[in-house]
């Protein structure tokens, strides 16, 4: 709601004079919100946003435009982009009804275009971003995601921002790996598990990381490396020869965070996952 003042100036002959000064406010009648469906973020992932636009006025408004930066943010000089418009994943409804797709560009940021709001009524954009490899992931780091609306009619442009979190935790992955590929009976084999970690915190010995596997062909004899160090079972992992089923023991794996850094020309992020390896050596 804003304020508004004028003043009128009468002259004749060599005289001047002036009115005194009014004073009227101006009534809002358009409102916008912001609202991501998640308040956090991972690499990769996605996160949908919500516009919400209110018309609570009497005359409707045509030919309106809804900037979205995506979460634009400077670094060493440079404008980065950390979320990408997910194509054909707009939708609009107005007054709770779906409407054909508006005109959009994503060349720079997320523009909407060509949008009307009815009297009394409202318009509702539904969207997907994904997380690219401008996206700030250190444990803390945050995406300041603002959309600005303006038009014809609209006065002052109205903006709206929503903040999402990282997320903080440890996101890992298992490959699996055999060494030799062709082995005769008798002989021995190794079978290496590498456990990478894309997240920005350890996973540590009470997130119970485990193994579990059923050699077919059933191994014997076998001896088991954690990082290089060799396991003694139970207390490291347990073993049955007759059915082939191996399973490390709870609280045994560790996983360390994942290291990031930023390419200082493209300020891209650079992440290199932390990473654990158990190798299960055995006579076929």
């Amino acid at each position: 709601m804003a304020t508004f003042s004028n003043q009128a100036t009468l002259t004749y002959l060599d005289t001047e004079t002036t009115s005194n000064i009014v004073t009227g406010e101006l009534l809002d009648v358009l409102s916008i919100t912001k609202t991501a469906l998640s308040d956090t973020y991972r690499a990769g992932g996605k996160v949908t946003f919500i516009i919400s636009v209110v018309n609570t006025g009497a005359t409707p408004f045509g030919a309106l435009c809804i900037a979205d930066n995506l979460g634009a943010y400077t670094f060493e000089g440079s404008t980065l982009v950390p979320l990408s418009y997910a194509g054909d994943s707009l939708r609009l409804y107005v007054n709770g009804i779906l409407n054909p797709s508006p005109t959009v560009s994503a060349d720079s940021g997320l523009v909407v275009s060509d949008l009307s709001i009815p009297a009394n009524g409202n318009i509702l954009l539904i969207y997907d971003t994904l997380v690219n490899a401008f996206a700030p992931l250190e444990a803390g780091s945050t995406i300041t995601n603002t959309v600005r609306f303006s038009g014809c009619g609209v006065g002052a442009p109205l903006t709206a921002s929503e903040t999402i979190t990282v997320e903080r935790g440890a996101f890992l992955t298992i490959s699996k790996s055999l060494f030799p590929l062709s082995v005769s009976e008798n002989d021995r084999l190794t079978y290496t598990f590498v456990i990478q970690n894309t997240g920005n915190a350890d996973a540590v010995a009470t997130d119970n990381v485990v193994i579990t596997d059923t050699f077919d062909p059933m191994l014997s004899d076998i001896t088991v490396t954690y990082n290089g160090v060799t396991w003694s079972s139970p207390d490291d992992y347990t073993y049955n020869p007759l059915t082939g089923f191996f399973s490390t023991a709870e609280g045994q794996i560790t996983v360390p965070a994942a290291a990031y850094t930023r390419d200082m020309e493209t300020g891209r992020l650079i992440m290199t996952p932390g990473v654990a390896v158990v190798q299960v050596t055995g006579t076929i």
